[in-house]
């Protein structure tokens, strides 16, 4: 089985392209950065927390990331590992490695990504805020939520 699960940040915003084909077929290439759960230290000394991971979308997934996703977007996305190799013009034999997007999804709020990006600062929500736990390890419901929830209370 080759399933791939994988929750992190775009480095920069994806490279979009099309293909040439009688129906053009976007191709999105991005890179996440992963946080590790445990730090590494490399061969300088130096501390790596997180893997730079290729990602390549195709089809509507590579429409959704030229249209949605931007550098420091949180997403979570499964999909596979795809291997290859080619030529590079200096005649050298290249290897890839890259994780072949099959779904992907926002892992944060608008709000909580642009706080984060430190930039854009949205609105406050027009909603009351749950209020924190419970003893019994649940959040409390708001009282002026309930309109809004599909189910009752």
């Amino acid at each position: 089985m080759n399933k791939v699960i994988l929750m992190g940040r775009l480095t920069r915003d994806p490279e979009v392209r099309y293909s040439q084909a009688a129906e053009p077929l976007a191709i999105a290439r991005y890179t996440l950065a992963v946080d590790r759960r445990f730090q590494r230290r490399d061969n300088s000394g130096n501390e790596q927390t997180a893997d730079f991971i290729s990602c390549v979308a195709f089809g509507k997934n590579g429409e959704f990331a030229e249209k949605y996703l931007k550098q420091g977007t949180k997403i979570a996305i499964t999909g596979r590992i795809q291997t290859g190799s080619y030529t590079n013009k200096d005649g050298q034999r290249v290897y890839t490695t890259d994780v072949v997007v099959e779904n992907q999804e926002f892992a944060e709020s608008k709000a909580a990504s642009a706080n984060n990006a430190g930039g854009y600062q949205q609105a406050a929500p027009s909603r009351p805020e749950p209020t924190q736990a419970a003893g019994d390890g649940f959040m409390n419901i708001p009282d002026a939520i309930e309109e809004e929830l599909p189910f009752k209370v």
